[in-house]
């Protein structure tokens, strides 16, 4: 057998499919609408398996994969896409993920978003949160928001990804794009010197350790409009693991910084369609909406984030709305089936009960899977 890689990430763009899976020992997966399948039923060697991986790779990649034994970076195919790529070991050998990457960026009218976030994008100052679980889409649409401002505003815009996944032009504003691992050592050294280096607006690719989500905090506080990402499924659960990271003694403190800055937290994923059109995305975006009021900004600053979902429930006037209400509003529109709603919902019950009540009592008698 012998595959190409450019040729493997044609075929995944040309049918649609978001991630491409290569390890020795199984055939090539490709995932699509969200299912995942082997493209043919011949196993990759250990050697063939290496050979599609370090072609994507330069000398230095190379290096630090032997030397690390993990890899984030990116590959471009000109005309055709960009790839988030993972390299890794496993059994002794070297596998990898790929996610393609439209090379088309994304805008509002392509994504349907609510207005609320095109709101918060129009936004001078403050903190932002797009959240979920990996390969939900929250690259896709910040980046829609960064799209609106370019198109619209005169901003020095100051990105720092791992790794960089849209290549934005300079249209009405200015944007530096710097990539961890090549461009700087961390996401925390890249935030310290933004603040030297005149952004109006800064992107932060992950906001994990302690220094990094103290320093974006820090930069809305003082005047920036700053965008990042964590990896958690719910606006409640979005404040606790940013406070978590401090010692106890520094929480009340951060509580306060949070409650001042923070505009919004958009908890979203990607649920699978009942019945896509052909050629159609088979999955749709289901987000849950937290905009912070002055309400909202108390429970922060008192430490009760428990209450804050009941916040959300009672905030529809002003663009809120929990992931219940988000995947209800699927159902009923009939985009997904009860079923598939269950399986991306943390509160069943309540979910059970915003259907049954949208389609008039019926979604009581639907079964649980």
């Amino acid at each position: 057998m012998d595959l190409m890689i450019e040729d493997l990430m044609e075929q995944l763009v040309e049918m649609g499919g978001s991630d491409m899976h290569i390890q020795a020992g199984a055939p090539v997966y490709f995932r699509v609408s969200g299912k995942l399948a082997p493209i043919d039923d011949e196993p990759l060697s250990p050697q063939e398996a290496q050979k599609l991986i370090f072609s994507m790779l330069n000398g230095t990649q190379r290096k630090d994969l032997e030397k690390n034994w993990e890899l984030d970076c990116s590959y471009g195919v000109k005309g055709l896409a960009r790839f988030r790529v993972n390299v890794y070991r496993e059994r002794g050998c070297y596998a990898a993920c790929l996610r393609a990457l439209s090379s088309k960026i994304p805008n509002f009218d392509m994504l349907g978003l609510p207005d609320i976030v095109r709101e918060m994008a129009e936004r001078p100052r403050g903190l932002v949160l797009v959240t979920g679980q990996t390969g939900s889409g929250k690259t896709t649409t910040m980046a829609a928001m960064l799209d609106l401002i370019n198109r619209t505003r005169a901003e020095h815009i100051l990105t720092v990804e791992d790794p960089i996944e849209y290549v934005f032009p300079n249209n009405k504003s200015l944007f530096h794009q710097r990539q961890k691992g090549e461009d700087t050592k961390s996401f925390a050294n890249a935030l310290k010197a933004a603040l030297r280096e005149d952004p109006d607006i800064i992107l932060v690719g992950e906001m994990r350790d302690l220094e990094t989500i103290s320093l974006a905090i820090s930069a809305a506080e003082t005047g920036h409009l700053v965008f990042g990402t964590l990896h958690t499924n719910s606006a409640a659960s979005t404040i606790d693991r940013m406070l978590d990271v401090f010692p106890p003694i520094q929480q009340p403190q951060i509580r306060a910084m949070l409650s001042n800055s923070l505009l919004a937290v958009f908890s979203q994923c990607l649920v699978q369609k009942a019945n896509p059109k052909p050629g159609e995305f088979g999955r749709a975006m289901a987000q849950e909406i937290m905009v912070v009021t002055p309400a909202i900004a108390n429970l922060i600053r008192e430490g009760k984030s428990a209450q804050v979902y009941s916040a959300i429930q009672t905030g529809m006037k002003l663009g809120m709305q929990t992931m219940e209400q988000a995947l209800a509003g699927l159902v009923s529109a009939g985009t997904i089936t009860f079923e598939e709603g269950l399986a991306k919902s943390g509160k069943p019950d309540e979910l059970q009960r915003l259907v049954g009540g949208a389609l008039g009592g019926s979604g009581a008698k639907m079964k649980r899977r």
